[in-house]
């Protein structure tokens, strides 16, 4: 321990910050660098570390520690003849040179001067394995999987290719929904994590999936940026809202280059990178082989992420496609390269009929799609999507800042069908309604209406009209029970207690003519689009704290050796142990004592001698050796 302590004390800041990250370590009870060095040298956390090794480094490991004795440090050289022997092939010297030299940044092992010498209770727990039902160091060494990944004939390829193509405008059009919807009205994340259940059937609905599919697509979406948290909703962000106008293949790329930047380096190592190989049991069996003591952590996210590339398309069947093939070895120009040659062409013209329908015979282009939807709702979204104009639509289209003129020329852009008679009505009727209900602001309003008598409510917004008869329909509309309309005590204004923005849509969701004004009358246009403020994450960063303190106790004087030897002082206080301790007297004489020590301070040390049966109080600099007695 004390070697690896002053090794430990030794590092960088850095390097100690990535072992304390990597090794897994908690701050916990941690005070120095002894501290720090038992933790490291604790079975459960070396199991922890070796369950993340491969195989062939684990075999260097193993290995290792059969040839070190008393007497004899393994050479790396000597190690790489030894796995020779015992593996069925070769083993190269700078391989071995590059393992060892993993092992030794893990702290597993002193790697220098060209030799592995592991931690006693690293080759010790290693040992142990065999009886553990894992592998000993001679079955380690066995350098060939269990079988040879299986694929599938060439002439089944194009088959998983359509699947995927299928699978990735599937996934690409329910994430288009997913975040036309959020910024419409997000969702709640729940305290213990996930969306709550009214939110994924709403989602589901929306994105017309399964609703276990919602929680997966919404990480999709997440991992890709196109969504993100504030104050406790799941909202659409600005990239999600630039991502809305791009072409279908460069918003399944981002998808899939999303995908593929989370996953971990010891994931994407042994995902099949070819067009036709299979993910499935054969995939397992390696995973399992080649991570002994780690598999059930390797098969959980290879599960995780692997549920996620079958919704993107990089696989389907089991079977990596051609465009995945590209995802997995980092080439996303040709992945959309293939993907662009599966995918439905988009189109830039719709059928406008007299039921007020709208349909585009395939996938809208993203500009002509974000448009419609803003004077539309969305009825169905297949290949073949359609939408329909209502009143309240096209109100929402007006608070916008659209007019009659822009909306029926946008219309008529795209028509294959000219503008039928009712469409034409209907946004003229509706354009010339608007604005007969205003909503405005109480908030900084020097003249607001008053409330009912004797009511000490704080109102913040009001509704009002010229018509006294649509105000009266407006006051005793249930649907608008939820925002509490409250009639002015001049019966000319219905005042809320809840924002100018709430009432408006409440209002414009009822289909009423309703528009927005600011203090002094003026129609202001509103835009039912809410962007996440993403404020940056307060965390804690743990392993410099610990590093810190470490530093702190160790700037505090005292040398390695004196704190080591006041540490096995302590333990042994706290064990009521006997030590046999070695003491170089004046002239150079060395005197071995018997002692039960009883405390230790300012450099010395009492003890009560078990020879002599006498207190004694020694230098701690006088100590040359202390050993345990039975």
């Amino acid at each position: 321990m004390l070697g690896l302590a002053s090794r430990l004390r030794a590092l960088s800041d850095a390097e100690l910050r990535h072992v304390i990250t990597m090794r897994g370590v908690s701050a916990n009870g941690i005070q120095d660098f002894f501290d720090l060095a038992e933790a490291l040298l604790d079975p459960s956390n070396i199991q922890l570390a070796l369950s993340h090794l491969d195989r062939s480094t684990l075999a260097v490991l193993a290995v290792a520690g059969q040839l070190t004795s008393k007497n004899s440090v393994p050479s790396v050289t000597a190690l790489t003849s030894r796995l020779s022997e015992l593996g069925s092939a070769e083993v190269v010297l700078t391989d071995v040179v590059r393992r060892v030299d993993t092992l030794h940044a893990l702290l597993l092992v002193d790697g220098n001067n060209g030799c592995c010498l592991p931690y006693d209770p690293v080759a010790t727990h290693l040992a142990t394995w065999p009886a553990q039902s894992l592998p000993g160091a001679a079955d380690l060494a066995t350098t060939l999987p269990p079988a040879t990944r299986a694929g599938i004939p060439d002439t089944e390829i194009a088959f998983i290719d359509q699947l995927a193509a299928e699978r990735a405008f599937a996934v690409v059009s329910s994430i288009a929904e997913l975040v036309n919807e959020l910024s419409r009205e997000p969702a709640r994340q729940l305290s213990r994590g996930g969306l709550g259940l009214p939110d994924s059937k709403r989602l589901a609905a929306i994105m017309t999936v399964e609703l276990d599919l919602v929680a997966p697509i919404v990480d999709l979406a997440a991992r890709a940026n196109l969504l993100a948290r504030s104050d406790g909703y799941w909202m659409e962000t600005e990239a999600g809202e630039a991502w809305l106008l791009e072409r279908t293949t460069d918003r399944w790329a981002a998808l899939a280059s999303a995908w593929r930047a989370a996953l971990p380096p010891i994931v994407a190592d042994i995902l099949p990178l070819q067009a036709g190989l299979l993910w499935g049991e054969g995939l397992t069996a390696y995973i399992a082989w080649l991570y002994p003591a780690g598999g059930e952590w390797m098969l959980a996210q290879l599960i995780e992420f692997a549920r996620d590339a079958e919704l993107l398309g990089v696989m389907a069947h089991d079977t990596t496609s051609t465009a995945g093939a590209s995802v997995l070895r980092g080439d996303p120009e040709a992945a959309i390269a293939t993907m662009a040659t599966a995918l439905p062409a988009e189109v830039g013209a719709v059928y406008l009929q007299h039921d007020l329908s709208i349909v585009a015979p395939g996938p809208l282009a993203p500009s002509l799609d974000a448009r419609l939807r803003g004077m539309a709702d969305v009825e169905s979204r297949e290949l073949a999507s359609s939408y329909r104009i209502t009143a309240a639509s096209v109100n929402r289209a007006l608070a916008a800042g659209e007019n009659a003129a822009s909306l029926l020329a946008f219309l008529a852009s795209i028509s294959l069908t000219g503008i039928p008679q009712p469409v034409d009505y209907l946004v003229n009727e509706s354009a010339s309604r608007y604005g007969r209900v205003r909503v405005g602001s109480l908030t900084g309003r020097p003249s607001a209406p008053a409330g009912p008598i004797g009511d000490n409510t704080v109102f913040l917004s009001y509704v009002s009209s010229a018509d006294a008869a649509l105000l009266g329909t407006i006051a005793v509309d249930q649907t608008l029970a939820s925002i509490g309309l409250v009639r002015t005590g001049d019966g000319e204004h219905l005042l809320s207690r809840f924002s100018g923005d709430t009432v408006f849509w409440a209002l414009s969701d009822a289909r009423y003519p309703v528009a927005a004004e600011d203090d002094h009358g003026e129609i202001v246009h509103l835009r039912r689009h809410q962007i996440a403020r993403v404020m940056p994450a307060q965390t804690v960063d743990t392993a410099l704290n610990l590093v810190t303190k470490l530093r702190r106790a160790a700037d505090s004087g005292v040398s390695v050796a004196d704190a080591w030897l006041a540490r096995q002082l302590d333990t042994a206080i706290k064990a009521k142990q006997t030590i046999l301790v070695s003491i170089a007297m004046p002239g150079g004489a060395v005197v071995d004592y018997l002692l039960e020590p009883a405390s230790v301070s300012n450099g010395r040390f009492r003890a009560r001698d078990r020879r002599a049966d006498i207190e004694r109080t020694l230098p701690l600099k006088s100590i040359l050796s202390i050993t345990p007695t039975p």
